[in-house]
């Protein structure tokens, strides 16, 4: 194959070196950013031989080319278009800036957010812990020494996120902004220092105040448990000290750098920023408060409708703001039980479809999917099952409404935010039964009401529903010995099993990087399904190609868009070229920390050289352990 000729036609198709901005490549596709789309020849691309799609995905043109090979044409196609090697954060960054501003804030609260949400949800916990025993000591039910060391330790615990918010959110959204996180977290102490009047106590009056030029005074109070002030500066910080690192001559640049943009961004804070967006900050809480506080609970079903909505679009993670904000203000976030509801009715949804669905492959998806729901990872629940029926998914969203409704009615408040559906009552363990109770209502009339009315088409698909699979059902496939001719493929990992085209990602769902089949996995662990060696490993560990000893050639793709990750959470046991044997330990891997970074762990085990078969059929539902039969495969001519 000339790859040389492939990565000349790749470019001119996509408008030449003229449209192009940055290009990184992963495991099995270009990652393209592109300066005018309307100059991709979208089917000129999809004609080059080498190239097996075309789509468009986060502002990113991913042209799906496959494993080993697109390594060779990606090395090519920068030398023909003359650019330097861009790394995937740099096509992320590229690709990040050409989407909407509404976009991109929101992408930002959510990498400001994420990484601080733990801290704030054992918080929580502990809070919640709390006052259950301070009710059950209260009212004779246990004896408990509420002065002692223990609780007040584990007082001081509870609210010590809270107390120093604005440091952790400092720290975290300087990173995101590209500054110091040390400059950011200096800026959150200098927001909450013990000179300044604490923001809680503030209401009995101000100690001190300063008239700015006459206009107006500014009071020193402190921002304890407000969020846009910091953020704000957060981002003048680190866009001061981006700045002058590249103006101030190295020699003084360590001193003069921080001091500057330490002292330039407290002044603003103090003078413009926090008077203007504290105002702002309360008024968006006070107006999410008043909805929530609308008679007969009409506002909070309202936004209980819509929530799952929100989460289809990805705008989701800006109510972090709001469940801190209230927290803050409240000491409870009355947001989080909305949310909560929202998920449980949509997982209620999924496991009506799941009992009504006379397909094996319906219910094999949509009962994992449920429970996954209701522990408050909606995806499978809303992307696999609702949202592909359509009806439950309507009905999830009223059961939701309905859920909310209650909660609202009964003034049900949650000590911290990061945990919906089950666990959730751990953060409301203060009126643990109004949580039961709004959660029930829920579930009851999305579940009722797709019952009799939301299952229609799910009852209409034949039992079995066509699947592929051959042997065995929801306990998995049994090991067996490989027979001649290696016309079976054993798992390579244990876990779930998932028809490929229920995969969401286009690329592996529609078989364009061969057939096969996906596993969700319950350990964190790939290993050799038998035999052979290791043909491509990439450098991000996310992605293994291997030559299996009976010829076939096998991608096993860890997680959706895990390339993003770069190599964090994932660690290589074997390198490109090794040989292994049958149970060898290939590749680990952390999934607690990919779900946590917002990707899914599902693995895609797909046949590279699928033109050399018949056929590639999925050979297992349910769950599979490793070595469990996942795969038949019949050769040309068998």
């Amino acid at each position: 194959m000339d790859y040389r000729k492939s990565a000349a036609d790749i470019l001119s198709a996509t408008g030449g070196k003229e449209n192009l901005i940055s290009a990184a490549h992963c495991a099995t596709r270009l990652r393209l950013v592109i300066a005018d789309n309307a100059k991709v020849r979208k089917e000129e691309l999809e004609s080059i031989d080498v190239v097996k799609g075309v789509f468009e995905a986060s502002g990113q043109l991913q042209i799906i080319i496959g494993t080993g090979t697109v390594n060779k044409v990606y090395d090519e196609f920068i030398r023909e278009a003359d650019i330097k090697a861009a790394s995937k954060d740099d096509v992320k960054a590229a690709a990040a800036s050409r989407q909407s501003w509404f976009k991109r804030l929101i992408k930002t609260l959510g990498d400001v957010f994420v990484p601080i949400i733990p801290a704030i949800v054992a918080g929580g916990l502990i809070m919640g812990i709390m006052e259950a025993l301070n009710f059950m000591s209260a009212n004779g039910f246990i004896s408990l020494d509420t002065d002692g060391y223990v609780f007040t330790i584990f007082k001081l615990l509870s609210n010590a996120a809270f107390t120093f918010l604005p440091i952790l959110i400092g720290y975290s959204a300087t990173k995101v902004f590209g500054g110091n996180p040390y400059l950011g977290a200096v800026i959150g102490m200098f927001l909450i220092h013990p000179e300044l009047q604490n923001a809680w106590t503030a209401s009995a009056g101000y100690d001190k105040s300063f008239s700015i030029l006459g206009l107006y005074d500014v009071h020193m109070v402190g921002y304890q448990g407000h969020v846009i002030p910091i953020i704000i500066a957060s981002f003048i910080l680190a866009s001061i000290e981006k700045k002058l690192h590249k103006i101030v001559p190295d020699i003084i640049d360590l001193f003069v750098t921080p001091l500057v943009s330490l002292t330039v961004t407290g002044f603003a804070v103090y003078t413009f920023i926090g008077p203007v967006f504290v105002a702002l900050e309360n008024g968006i809480i006070d107006g999410v408060q008043k909805l929530i506080a609308i008679p007969f609970g009409i506002g909070s079903f309202i936004m209980g409708a819509f929530y799952s909505s929100t989460v289809v679009a990805g705008i989701h993670h800006m109510y972090t703001v709001i469940d801190v904000g209230q927290l803050a203000k409240f000491g409870v976030t009355y947001w989080l039980p909305l949310a909560s509801a929202a998920n449980m009715a949509q997982g209620a949804a999924c496991l009506a479809v799941a009992i009504r669905s006379k397909s094996n492959k319906t219910r094999s998806m949509a009962y994992p999917s449920a429970l996954s729901c209701m522990l408050g990872i909606t995806e499978p629940a809303i992307f696999g099952v609702n949202l592909r029926y359509v009806k439950p998914f309507i009905f999830g969203s009223i059961g939701g409404a309905c859920g909310a409704m209650t909660a609202s009615i009964l003034s049900l408040g949650a000590t911290a935010t990061g945990v919906t559906g089950i666990f959730a009552i751990l953060l409301t363990l203060n009126h643990p039964l109004k949580y039961i109770v709004s959660m029930s209502i829920g579930m009851a009339a999305a579940f009722i009401l797709t019952w009799f009315f939301g299952t229609d088409r799910v009852r209409a698909e034949a039992s079995g529903g066509g699947s592929t699979a051959k042997q065995n059902s929801t306990a998995g496939a049994a090991a067996a010995e490989i027979p001649e001719g290696g016309s079976v493929i054993p798992s390579p990992l244990s876990g779930r099993v998932i028809p490929l085209k229920d995969v969401p990602d286009a690329t592996f769902a529609e078989g364009i990087l061969g057939l096969g089949a996906a596993i969700e996995p319950s350990e964190g662990k790939i290993t050799a399904p038998m035999d052979g060696t290791v043909e491509t490993l990439f450098d991000t560990k996310h992605a293994i190609g291997l030559k299996l000893s009976n010829g076939t050639e096998l991608l096993i793709h860890i997680g959706i868009n895990t390339v993003e990750l770069d190599g964090k959470g994932f660690t290589a046991h074997v390198s490109e070229g090794d040989s292994f044997k049958k149970g060898q330990t290939l590749i680990s891997f952390d999934k607690d920390l990919i779900k946590r970074k917002g990707y899914q762990t599902v693995t895609p085990v797909l046949v590279s050289n699928t033109d050399d078969y018949a056929s590639v059929e999925q050979a297992a539902e349910g769950t599979v352990k490793m070595s469990d039969i996942l795969l038949n495969l019949k050769k040309v001519g068998e």
